[in-house]
C-alpha cells in the first residue's frame, strides 16, 4: 500500500476522528483496497469490499466527512477486515 493509503487508513481509525478527512481521498482508498463504488441516488454511494455492502455519504457542503461519517466508515472497513493492522500484517 502506497504511504498516502496508509496513512488515510491509519486517519480512519484513529481517535479521536480527525475532522480533516477529504471524501477525494477516501474514494481513493476505498477503489486502491479493490472496492466497487456505484452513485445510488443524490449524495449516496454503494460501496462494496470484501462481500460487505454499506451505503455511505459524500458529504454535502463541503468535501470533508465529519464526525459521525467517519465512525461509519470505520465500522464498514472494519467489517470488511480492513484495519490497519490486519492490511499491514497481510502486506509484509
Amino acid at each position: 500500500m502506497g504511504r498516502r493509503h496508509a496513512n488515510t487508513l491509519r486517519t480512519v481509525f484513529h481517535d479521536p476522528p480527525s475532522g480533516n478527512l477529504h471524501w477525494r481521498e477516501v474514494e481513493s482508498l476505498l477503489r486502491h483496497l479493490g472496492a466497487d463504488i456505484e452513485s445510488v441516488v443524490g449524495a449516496r454511494v454503494r460501496v462494496r469490499l470484501n462481500g460487505v455492502e454499506e451505503v455511505l455519504h459524500r458529504p454535502h457542503h463541503s468535501n470533508v466527512l465529519d464526525i459521525s461519517a467517519i465512525k461509519h466508515l470505520r465500522e464498514f472497513l472494519a467489517r470488511a477486515g480492513m484495519t490497519p493492522a490486519a492490511y499491514e500484517a497481510a502486506n509484509r
